[in-house]
């Protein structure tokens, strides 16, 4: 019998499909720490080899690119994702952007035109912390978008993603799913503990508050704008080592399919060598 090909494994089992995963399972993959821990360090030297194939396909003049976007209630590890799994590769070839309220000179123009802008150029992974669908999240929790609205919104993102895909970018929506409980836990510790005092916001109260409302908001999102172009992934998050690993995994996997290659050389190799061994050093 022909061995299953498991290119897609992590992919096929996280992809957003009905019910969401228990925040605190581990439904592929690792399900102890120490394991995810070794099989981080491995997907590591994976993730940076590829990544270092698609940068230079990026400056051999190649076009294609790769969108990571993390959306999740506060505390579920957008920025601790970003330096676990995003610090193994060359900050080179990383282009990062956190998404907050959007500011006066922001609001002068459609929402789209900030997002724009921090759009990877060819060759890079791009990172969104929060992105786009924080223009439908946060307006449809205030009670500030009509039911026409939101779904002009959905159609608009989804061609939006879709322009993406055609002009050489694939994009990986990542929902990172944690608990209240576990939500509560870390608020507590960023309040308790000096050094992380400065990641916490009192407006995240605010936020905790609007729980189920959130969650509504975010399985019409996943409904309406998880497309075979851009499909939605919900990775657990109470464990943060699985939630690494797992986001690590899709990475890996998105590239591995795009098969990056390293551009060929526009000069004779041999000539070069050639010209080295008859080229001294000037005193």
């Amino acid at each position: 019998m022909a061995k299953k090909d498991d290119g897609s494994r992590v992919r096929d089992a996280l992809r957003v499909g009905g019910e969401l995963p228990d925040p605190g399972s581990t439904p592929v993959g690792p399900g102890k720490k120490a394991k995810a821990l070794a099989g981080l360090e491995s997907a590591g030297e994976r993730l940076s080899a590829l990544q270092e194939a698609l940068y230079a396909e990026g400056v051999g003049g190649g076009t294609r690119r790769v969108l990571l976007v993390l959306q999740g209630m506060d505390t579920s590890g957008k920025g601790g994702t970003v330096s676990h799994v995003l610090g193994l590769v060359n900050p080179m070839g990383v282009r990062y952007a956190a998404f907050k309220k959007p500011t006066p000179a922001e609001l002068r123009h459609e929402y789209l035109w900030r997002i724009r802008k921090q759009l990877p150029a060819p060759g890079q992974i791009g990172v969104f912390d929060r992105s786009h669908y924080e223009d439908i999240l946060v307006p449809q929790v205030s009670g500030l978008l009509t039911a026409a609205e939101r779904r002009r919104r959905y159609a608009e993102l989804n061609a939006f993603e879709a322009e993406l895909a055609e002009a050489g970018t694939t994009v990986l929506k990542v929902f990172l799913h944690i608990s209240p409980e576990e939500q509560l836990k870390r608020l507590k510790a960023r309040l308790v503990t000096p050094e992380k005092r400065w990641k916490y916001n009192p407006g995240d109260l605010e936020a905790r508050s609007h729980w189920a409302a959130y969650q509504e908001a975010y399985a019409g999102i996943f409904e309406k704008t998880s497309t075979p172009d851009a499909p939605w992934y919900a990775v657990p998050a109470d464990h943060k080592w699985y939630r690494n690993w797992a986001v690590a995994e899709l990475l890996i996997e998105t590239l591995t399919e795009l098969k990056p290659r390293f551009p060929a050389p526009d000069y004779d190799v041999d000539a070069e060598l050639a010209k080295l061994k008859g080229v001294g050093v000037r005193s």
